[in-house]
């Protein structure tokens, strides 16, 4: 049973029950009747519409309906006892025309601020399950309230079937929507929407990622803590603030949706689909925009404060998330709370994985104390319709827990792995101390997920670690090589804000040069980066810009930089066409190299399918923990293409040049050069997509290079 405007799908079952159903009284000129308790939220239905609410230390519940846009409710409809089961109230709506309101509840209960509760019969609160936030759409622009409209879902997917790629398999692309395109000359017509990004899948397809974990797109209130520095306005633009945990943002969109919100957003999601592109959410389940004591009050504190957040003996908030609240994810209504959410976001949305922000909160007790086995993320990885999605933590949060490589994985969660990050950007700018670890973390953070002789391929990272040097919070790659301190002058805390241990090398001048050393050096390092980093077992991720050169001016906490500091400069694009390209053939190099990303049968060459070597591959004692050079051996035989698969990356971290020899093939065949990053003299990279050059005897590997060697049988 279907009705045209509504377009909402029921069942046999909930036919014949809507069929029996007769309003049972009249409330404020309404005709009603006990509604649809296990759906929570509000559902369109042909013959109006149900809203399910719950509370619950809450005594009494009303609905308000509003006009389009109107502060005032022209409708208040409380709900009869008889409409209460539990905690839950539930009321089906007849005749109710979704385009023409918008709605909200209002919630009495005790007021006991030491108790946590903190109920305000006054206050307008937004649905915690509204699928579209209104009273929003104007970027920068403060809401007065939030209300809620019911979504019509009539979203053809056209059977598309759920991925099964593996995570090894991916190359994440993390960008920021509006970032990714607000600046004028981003050559698309829909600037920073999902529109926008539409316009650029071309572009993602040519540099070969085959996955985009977008930055937060759910509701947020991107004017929390507005103000202005310097003549620009500052807003959080990040996302990171939480409005709606089932609404996309509305200002994504490049068109009012009304009661079709989230339609923009499917249609990117179906042509990155239908280009083979996987998308990842990254979702913020830590905290929410209600702020702490001093912060508003639209929602989540007017349901259930002392339920929805992590309270102090006193009533207060804790803090883990540096953001002023920190939700109770150790309760199971907001266990609830979540799993609903990504299960709305996998069947309405179709999304392939989630990044989960600060996901060691998730793993905390009421009291603020890590757990053993957290039941949310024990119940997450073993969801019936979460069980093919990728679930990713970034497995630390602010109040100083650290769980990279120890996160409580349940055999299904990866990991931003941070430690990756720090020791390669402190090797490749010369911490030689790192040099164990450093070749550790290119094998897949073996001495975190587990050792060479392990016969599963979960072990060393094949699917549990995200390898990265940089994501959204810290330097871009150009910023990492250009400067040695951040300069977050801008952000208006006098350069207090982000961090300061950055590992990063400026490589002799500090921000903008002309000199053409420092910049020939520069550009070397980024590609010395990404040669590591793609030939690194695990899942490897990179910042969008990263790969022409993009620059956010030595701030590396551009949250609230709404402006030319955030938005992509795509006229890099040209100017840094090169590393464009290194970038694009180490992508498609790596999707080549199965070896790189997976354990493969034993090669027929008889090398050893992971091995680290000394500058001398001949050499067979146990290597020193300060080497300047290093080699990392990839081996194993594809059945796919009949033969052995073999890569040798070579990394020189040294300021003088290394001679090295390679592991010998045992008169099976040879090695070619299929990359150096050095440069000739116009700090050109050299890599040779088609005419490798084959390596006879040994190679010399510049200073500060890395080479990357492909293993050929005769």
């Amino acid at each position: 049973m279907q009705e045209e405007g509504n377009m909402i799908e029921i069942n046999d079952v909930t036919a014949v029950r809507l069929k029996n159903m007769y309003p049972t009284m009249k409330i404020a000129g309404y005709y009603v009747h006990q509604g649809f308790f296990e759906w929570n939220g509000a559902t369109p239905l042909y013959n109006g519409v149900n809203f399910t609410v719950h509370t619950h230390f809450g005594t009494s519940c009303e609905l308000l309906l509003f006009h389009n846009g109107e502060d005032e409710p022209y409708a208040v409809l409380p709900f009869p006892e008889e409409f209460k089961i539990g905690d839950v109230y539930s009321m089906m709506v007849y005749n109710l025309d979704i385009s023409k309101f918008e709605y909200a509840y209002r919630i009495d209960g005790p007021y006991e601020p030491a108790n946590g509760h903190i109920f305000d019969k006054t206050a307008v609160l937004l649905d915690p399950y509204a699928k579209s936030v209104a009273c929003q759409g104007r970027w920068g622009v403060k809401p007065s309230h939030y209300h809620a409209r019911v979504v019509s879902d009539n979203f053809d997917w056209r059977n598309e079937t759920q991925s099964t790629r593996s995570m090894s398999d991916l190359v994440i692309y993390e960008l920021h929507v509006r970032s990714f395109t607000q600046n004028e000359n981003s050559g698309v017509k829909h600037r920073g929407t999902f529109a926008g990004l539409q316009e650029k899948i071309p572009y993602l397809k040519e540099l070969g990622i085959n996955a985009v974990e977008l930055m937060p797109v759910f509701e947020f209130d991107e004017c929390m803590n507005a103000r202005e520095v310097d003549g620009k306005q500052l807003l959080e633009c990040w996302g990171y603030n939480t409005v709606s945990f089932f609404a996309p943002n509305v200002e994504y969109a490049s068109v009012d949706e009304k009661n079709n919100a989230g339609r923009e957003l499917k249609e990117l999601i179906r042509e990155l689909h239908k280009n083979d592109i996987e998308v990842i959410l990254d979702v913020v389940f830590n905290h929410t925009a209600e702020g702490n004591e001093r912060g508003p009050f639209f929602s989540f504190k007017g349901f259930d404060n002392q339920i929805y957040y992590m309270l102090t003996p006193d009533g207060n908030y804790y803090n883990f998330s540096g953001c002023g609240n920190t939700l109770n994810c150790s309760h199971p209504i907001v266990q609830n709370l979540v799993t609903e959410s990504l299960r709305y976001w996998t069947i309405n949305y179709r999304v392939d994985g989630f990044r989960f922000d600060l996901a060691t909160i998730l793993g905390r007790n009421e009291d603020g104390s890590p757990m053993n086995n957290p039941p949310l993320l024990r119940s997450l990885a073993y969801d019936p319709v979460l069980s093919r999605v990728k679930l990713i933590a970034e497995a630390w949060d602010a109040g100083g827990m650290y769980q990279v490589g120890s996160f409580p994985a349940s055999k299904r969660w990866a990991e931003w792995n941070g430690r990756y990050r720090d020791v390669m950007r402190g090797y490749l700018k010369g911490e030689n101390w790192m040099a164990h670890t450093a070749m550790m973390s290119i094998c897949g953070s073996i001495d975190l997920y587990g050792g060479f002789e392990h016969d599963s391929d979960r072990y060393a990272g094949y699917d549990s670690c995200v390898n990265f040097f940089t994501c959204h919070d810290g330097f871009t790659l150009y910023d990492l090589y250009a400067y040695n301190d951040k300069h977050n002058e801008n952000n208006g805390w006098h350069n207090t804000d982000g961090t300061d241990d950055n590992h990063s090398w400026n490589c002799g001048a500090e921000g903008d040069t002309s000199d053409p050393e420092v910049l020939k050096l520069r550009y070397r390092m980024i590609r010395n980066a990404v040669a590591v980093l793609m030939c690194s077992r695990g899942t490897p991720m990179f910042l969008a810009g990263d790969e022409f050169g993009n620059t956010k001016f030595g701030n590396n906490n551009s949250y609230c930089q709404d402006n030319e500091i955030s938005w992509l400069d795509w006229s890099l694009l040209d100017k840094n066409q090169d590393l464009f390209q290194f970038c694009r053939f180490m992508i498609h190099y790596r999707m080549e190299h199965v070896v790189i990303r997976k354990r493969l049968p034993d090669a027929v060459c008889g090398m050893p399918r992971l091995k680290v070597h000394a500058p001398d591959a001949r050499v067979t004692e146990k290597l020193p923990y300060d080497m300047r050079t290093f080699g990392v051996c990839f081996a194993g035989y594809d059945s796919d293409k009949g033969k052995d698969d073999l890569v040798y990356l070579a990394v020189n971290s040294d300021w003088e040049d290394v001679y090295i020899t390679l592991p010998d093939l045992k008169q099976m065949g040879e090695w070619y050069l299929s990359a150096d990053t050095y440069g000739d003299e116009k700090g050109h990279c050299c890599f040779h997509e088609l005419q490798e050059k084959r390596i006879t005897h040994g190679y010399t590997l510049r200073a500060r290079t890395v080479a990357v060697f492909t293993g050929r049988q005769f």
